[in-house]
């Protein structure tokens, strides 16, 4: 069984930016976490949530980097965390739950893409751990937090490339097959989708709902540091002469557009009683019809849209739910 994925018109679309999300929207008393809060859309979406009124939290690995990237940026609270280490997601958990704040809004912008094969100190593999296994374990520990806000949402940055794989259940961590970086991301972004319909399942009888999505193609912001030049191209992201791309038409955003879907899954007033579904362009997504599921290459992402049948099955989401509480030690 698949879960509903239903577009609802929202009337926005691939050019729309998060200001223009946000517009009239007052966060006045509300709290947001925002993982990846200091580069690329994270930062974004960080900015315009706290223009809104929010109170925003940017956890970071580097806390320089986020101190010179959120200068300009008043009101905004840095603390220190690692998604690829579980001590240090444990002890940013703990302080926030310390204060006693609600949580209103979590969102898990943080990530890297096609990596060169590299490990956790758990051994397990890099992409899968920082992008799924990292904002798990956060989720489950600023629980408390969720659910006193008695209304809250989570929001998985999820990408277009989940369709380079599904989870790979015998081999998650690259252990007995060989390593793809393309397979490890898509399998990382398979996972924030099924995390977030696992999540909503759970979440939504105490008013806790989850969203994943894909941002668009958003050249420049450093995600992409591990492609060379031919993958770039291939992607749209970069012309013949090296120059960016930007056709939202095509999924080529500006960072301001790239942030929009964010801002829109956190806050919109038109997802309220709407959970666990993939968005894209301010948009709930169709699936992939299965005649069109075929093998894909970076090029498809400026011409197909939709989500993979396998990313948002419920018994696929469950079965992961389970490998992850495995794979941290830590029941939900």
């Amino acid at each position: 069984m698949l879960t509903q994925q239903t577009p609802i018109n929202s009337g926005f679309g691939a050019s729309t930016t998060a200001s223009e999300i946000i517009r009239g929207c007052d966060l006045s008393g509300k709290t947001a976490i925002v993982t990846g809060g200091y580069s690329g859309i994270g930062l974004e979406t960080a900015r315009v949530l706290r223009s809104a009124g929010a109170e925003v939290i940017i956890p970071a690995r580097d806390l320089d980097k986020a101190k010179s990237a959120l200068d300009s940026l008043d009101g905004v609270e840095i603390e220190t965390m690692d998604l690829l280490n579980p001590n240090s997601i444990d002890d940013f958990a703990e302080r926030f739950l310390a204060s006693d704040r609600p949580l209103h809004i979590l969102v898990n912008s943080a990530g890297i893409m096609a990596r060169p094969l590299a490990r956790d100190a758990r051994g397990y593999e890099s992409q899968f751990a920082t992008n799924h296994l990292g904002h798990f374990q956060l989720v489950a520990r600023l629980w408390p937090a969720l659910l006193q806000a008695n209304g809250a949402r989570v929001v998985s940055v999820s990408s277009w490339g989940h369709r380079f794989s599904p989870i790979v259940f015998e081999d998650p961590n690259f252990e007995q097959r060989d390593y793809d970086p393309w397979s490890a991301y898509g399998q990382s972004k398979t996972a924030n989708i099924l995390f977030a319909l696992a999540l909503d399942q759970r979440g939504k009888a105490d008013g806790v709902r989850a969203f994943s999505l894909h941002p668009g193609n958003i050249a420049g912001t450093g995600l992409g540091k591990h492609l060379s030049d031919e993958e770039l191209r291939a992607a749209g992201s970069i012309d013949e002469n090296g120059k960016l791309v930007f056709d939202p038409a095509k999924g080529r955003k500006t960072v301001e557009q790239g942030a929009a879907t964010s801002v829109w899954c956190a806050t919109s007033p038109q997802l309220n009683g709407i959970g666990g579904v993939y968005c894209e362009n301010c948009e709930v997504a169709r699936p992939v019809p299965e005649e069109d599921v075929v093998e894909w290459t970076l090029g498809d992402s400026t011409r197909k849209v939709g989500v993979m049948p396998y990313a948002v099955d419920p018994e696929v989401a469950n079965r992961l739910w389970s490998l992850s509480e495995q794979l941290i030690a830590l029941k939900f």
